[in-house]
């Protein structure tokens, strides 16, 4: 039976212990740290003249990766090239803080699934919003593209240049302004790392309304830029809901000052929206005003082993309608990907082999009341076929334990070969009917198609890895899938944004108003484009 100081509130037949749990505690304790993410920065080195300047070679240690212009089907615009008397501006506003060394750049110039690669030769790393001005008021009389960067986890190319864009790294603007411990609202540069923001705002008691794997290396001005969903979307909604003001500079170097922390302030448009998913094309977030909700005093674990997708949907809506206000998780993976957690990262399943999982989650204020809230819930599970096997958690330790099994999915498919990645928004009832159908429409070109996410918002990460890039079988996913979630009326992007990957596939998610009104707000904001070009916005515009 399940060992007694785990949940001692609960009945002993609730969860039997499987065979494999005291193998996985052990086995766990050394991945539940989170990841450093590749491509994350990694400090400044000296500079060398501009003659000796170009692309690096991509270290030895990994295979190259195809610069982005010579794999894709892409013109330069025409943008002015960085110069000996642009450096020299760039040294006067930012001493010591502009690189040129191409080792250095190398891990400026590949996104983290090493699927992008641009050409920079130029490094910025401002302190102040004042800046990043001074910068891009240059940058804006040359006519100089600039690709905002923060901790370049992103997953569809917008953080990467696609030519010799200069980077402009948020990496040094990572200090807290303020925090209000009685609102919650925290205040802080654009460059602070999610997972440090969290153990802040945690020693008082409060929470990040927003949790990501990546949390290690992302920016929270990255995680605003894209509109990152998350972990806690369920509880907690989306960023245009808990971020309360933003401080943006503009491409012509103009700082936009709408850094409020009112939780209510209805006096004409709401600009900072505009920014909040627009990926760096329309400003660059130079700092947040976010609402943090209260650390909850009691959190739960459950990891389940279900019978078939029915099963899984049925246990949501019970999740729904038993848990109620404590429900802040709800995640689901299939058997593929619990395999390949255990082939490559060597994470043991801590229930009996099922062919979906479920991790829930819940989070309150009472013990208590959570309890037994939580123990009837599960009961019902158990005693309606819902589920075959459980494990539970009420320690954060082994809560930590539970959620690797699900934040380290995307890690186990990096290794699994070549992996083609969909981030996708639909209708709940049909969440997996893509991954079955996908399956058979590939056949043996697949290694593997995997469906796993965020049950409860209504997205699915459809993964589908092969021993090397083909594009053969790109050409059988794309459009195919894009049309299938269309068809089903969903959305081609959740959470990971547009990017350079997606931007012309927006038409299958947004009609032609809509993409010619965002081409006019570009077109506004950024006249000549210098802003992250190439990106969001579909190449015809």
């Amino acid at each position: 039976v399940m060992a007694p100081h785990w949940v001692s509130r609960w009945p002993w037949w609730l969860f039997r212990a499987s065979p494999g749990w005291r193998q996985t505690a052990c086995t766990l304790r050394a991945w539940v740290e989170p990841r450093r993410w590749p491509g994350s920065f990694q400090g400044a080195g000296v500079a060398s003249p501009l003659a000796r300047r170009g692309c690096s070679s991509t270290s030895s240690r990994l295979p190259a990766v195809v610069l982005t212009q010579e794999r894709c089907a892409v013109q330069r615009l025409p943008f002015s090239t960085v110069s000996e008397e642009d450096l020299a501006a760039f040294e006067c506003i930012i001493p010591g803080r502009v690189t040129t060394d191409p080792e250095e750049l190398e891990a400026h110039n590949v996104d983290w699934l090493r699927t992008h690669r641009g050409c920079s030769k130029v490094l910025l790393r401002p302190r102040t919003s004042q800046e990043v001005s001074h910068i891009l008021r240059h940058c804006y009389k040359r006519n100089l593209a600039v690709n905002p960067q923060g901790g370049n986890t992103g997953m569809v190319g917008g953080s990467v240049p696609v030519f010799d864009e200069i980077i402009l790294s948020t990496a040094l603007m990572n200090q807290v302004v303020s925090f209000n411990s009685v609102s919650g609202i925290l205040v802080c540069q654009a460059g602070c790392v999610l997972e440090e923001l969290s153990r802040y705002v945690e020693e008082q008691d409060f929470i990040m309304p927003l949790d990501l794997g990546a949390k290690g290396s992302c920016h929270i001005g990255g995680n605003v830029a894209t509109n990152a969903g998350g972990l806690r979307f369920l509880r907690y909604g989306s960023l245009h809901g808990t971020v309360l003001g933003l401080e943006v500079v503009l491409a012509n170097g103009t700082i936009l000052n709408c850094l409020t922390s009112l939780r209510k302030d209805n006096t004409g448009y709401d600009l900072k929206q505009l920014f909040i998913g627009s990926e760096g094309t329309l400003g660059i977030i130079t700092a947040v005003s976010i609402l943090c909700p209260p650390k909850p005093k009691s959190v739960n674990v459950a990891f389940l082993g279900c019978p078939g997708f029915a099963e899984v949907l049925q246990t949501f809506s019970t999740s729904k309608g038993m848990l109620g206000e404590i429900l802040s998780a709800f995640e689901f993976m299939d058997a593929e990907c619990m395999q390949l957690v255990g082939r490559y990262l060597h994470l043991a399943c801590p229930v009996q082999e099922s062919p979906f999982y479920v991790l829930i989650e819940t989070s309150g204020s009472d013990a208590g009341h959570d309890a037994d809230k939580l123990g009837g819930f599960l009961e019902h599970l158990l005693g309606s076929g819902l589920v075959t096997d459980g494990t539970l958690a009420t320690d954060q330790k082994k809560i930590k334990m539970l959620w690797a099994l699900r934040e380290r999915i995307t890690e186990a498919l990096s290794l699994d070969g070549c992996v083609y990645k969909y981030d996708l928004s639909l209708p709940v009832e049909r969440l997996y009917d893509l991954v079955t159908t996908l399956r058979a429409h590939l056949g043996p070109c697949a290694k593997h198609v995997v469906g796993y996410g965020h049950l409860g918002d209504g997205n699915l990460h459809l993964n589908v890895t092969a021993e090397a890039f083909s594009t053969s079988l790109l050409a059988a996913l794309e459009p195919h899938v894009y049309k299938w979630t269309v068809d089903q009326q969903g959305s081609v992007s959740a959470e990971h944004g547009v990017g350079f990957k997606k931007r012309d596939v927006l038409g299958f998610s947004k009609p032609p108003e809509a993409l010619q009104l965002m081409c006019q707000l570009k077109t506004l904001l950024d006249p000549r484009g210098i802003l992250n070009p190439y990106k969001t916005l579909p190449s015809r515009a």
